[in-house]
């Protein structure tokens, strides 16, 4: 039995697009002999639908499209949708065969943590189930499954172990799973185990692509029933896999390195943003720091060199290596480049406000004009040529407040802010290794700073700050925990209040890309007012 994963990238809502690109799926895999097409779930449609399935239209292109593809089902397709019934909506999985759609098969168990929000859209399946389909003349008992079910550990019902009883002969499950780190080898080794307990073989098809602050990285993969992993399809990329169960031969493809892996999934995340946003052209600010290199440098891989234009803002505080970093950059990636000097025009604002400000010392409210000055640059260029602005902010930074609104804040999509500023680092030195050292050594090596007033430098070592803002947004630690594992008691409540204290700022800021556990954004839903420290 020759088993085709089509491990498709669907753009959201647009139904015409992605019946092409199933169609096309579907005649490929005819072609190399599948006997079952296996597509991610609500591949039709795209995930998340979010509050578009409230739509009456939204339901109706989903199944004229779905009526499309059963029509081509001559060979079996098992392919995700959306179930509409009376005044419930399922995520569901339809089964087709015979040319025409035989049976549903409805989601049972909905994630709601993280950034996963299903029970506000979906009612929930029923009971597991097992279907017969026929293949080559014989009909199989087949469990299918959608993304959660097969995650079934916390959860009464057990769906797989259910199948199983019922007399699975193999289970599917479809999927949208988005990316962090780890996951992929999460999965893995989750039905690895699946498999092995149950004696069953998994056959596990995921989504790939950019949705707004979600990435989807595919790695689609077959198990056998001894648990080994017998294939698994490319990383961040689509792709399609003829699986042949009874086959001792592996087809695996997968990245090997942690910053590879990081890397492709920003690309990835910029490409398709401005892809389905309909926009192919980026302006960012190169300061000549270590962010800026990194964003630009993703942008590239992203978008294309000619797509990409950095612009230099110096004011009098920026120091000459700064200019000479950042022209550098644009020398190495082939970009286009241009200086703005900005300091008649912060001058004019200190004029202006002169009266506002008498009898005050000069502080942080001087230098936030620079970078207000700065981004609404970078704003008027971009509205002036259609193009979007890429923010260059990374998470350290966001956590502690360390940015300023309405200045380098500003953008379309943030697109390192889940990184910490020591993953900022190594990504950097990964894009040198692998791409004739584009990012220049100073960049990496000086001392990072703002430039926004005299021989300033960031006043925080990233080597100790860095990992104690992961451990409070990522693992969710408490301070007595933190505390006791040696950090200073001041230390970690000074960083534990700006963590807290800028939440306003965060949510003011663009959609930042998810590559971690627990990123700013929809999967951390913090108050701006609280009373709670810990």
């Amino acid at each position: 039995m020759n088993l085709s994963i089509c491990q498709i990238n669907p753009s959201l809502g647009d139904f015409k697009s992605n019946k092409e690109k199933i169609l096309k799926y579907i005649s490929k895999s005819k072609y190399l002999s599948s006997d079952i097409i296996i597509f991610p779930e609500l591949a039709i449609c795209g995930y998340p639908p979010m509050d578009l399935i409230w739509e009456d239209g939204f339901i109706m292109e989903n199944d004229l499209v779905l009526n499309e593809v059963a029509n081509e089902s001559n060979i079996p397709i098992i392919i995700g949708c959306i179930r509409a019934e009376k005044n419930a909506i399922y995520n569901s999985a339809a089964i087709c065969f015979d040319g025409k759609l035989q049976k549903y098969c409805d989601k049972i168990l909905l994630p709601n943590y993280d950034v996963f929000d299903e029970k506000r859209f979906f009612h929930s399946g029923q009971t597991p189930k097992v279907f017969r389909i026929p293949i080559n003349d014989r009909s199989r008992k087949i469990g299918i499954q959608i993304c959660e079910d097969m995650w079934d550990d916390d959860y009464n019902c057990k769906v797989s172990t259910l199948q199983k009883e019922m007399g699975a002969e193999l289970i599917i499950n479809i999927s949208a799973s988005p990316y962090h780190e780890n996951k992929i080898s999460e999965r893995i080794e989750h039905v690895a185990l699946k498999a092995k307990q149950l004696r069953l073989p998994f056959i596990y098809c995921n989504m790939i692509g950019g949705q707004e602050e979600l990435i989807f990285d595919g790695s689609s993969f077959a198990i056998s029933k001894d648990g080994l992993l017998l294939s698994q399809a490319r990383s961040f990329k689509e792709d399609l896999k003829i699986v042949n169960l009874s086959s001792n031969k592996k087809h695996i493809s997968f990245t090997t390195s942690r910053e590879e892996e990081i890397f492709n999934a920003l690309c990835l995340g910029v490409k398709d943003y401005f892809l389905k946003t309909g926009h192919k052209k980026t302006v960012l600010g190169l300061s000549g720091g270590i962010d800026s290199a990194l964003v630009a440098s993703i942008a590239v891989s992203a978008l294309g060199k000619n797509n990409v234009y950095g612009i230099s803002l110096p004011s009098k505080f920026s120091s000459s290596h700064s200019l000479n970093d950042a022209k550098q950059l644009a020398t190495n990636l082939g970009i286009e480049y241009q200086v703005i000097k900005i300091n008649s025009i912060i001058e004019s604002f200190e004029t202006t406000l002169k009266p506002s400000f008498k009898n005050q010392n000069s502080n942080i409210a001087e230098e936030n004009i620079q970078s207000r000055v700065r981004g609404n640059l970078l704003m008027a260029l971009a509205n002036k040529f259609g193009w979007l602005v890429l923010s260059t902010g990374n998470k350290t930074e966001l956590a502690l407040g360390y940015c300023t609104l309405y200045g380098d804040m500003i953008g379309a999509l943030s697109v390192i802010a889940d990184l910490s500023k020591n993953d900022v680092y190594a990504v950097s030195k990964w894009i040198n290794k692998h791409n004739q050292n584009c990012i220049p050594k100073n960049s990496l090596l000086k001392p990072p700073s703002a430039e926004l007033a005299l021989n300033q430098v960031d006043p925080f070592d990233y080597s100790i700050i860095s990992p104690l803002v992961d451990d409070i947004i990522e693992k969710q630690k408490p301070l007595s925990v933190l505390i006791n594992e040696g950090f200073e008691e001041s230390l970690v409540r000074d960083i534990y209040k700006k963590i807290k204290s800028n939440e306003y700022k965060r949510k003011q800021a663009p959609p930042a890309l998810r590559v971690s556990s627990k990123a700013f954004g929809i999967g951390r839903r913090l108050p701006i007012v609280n009373n709670f420290n810990g």
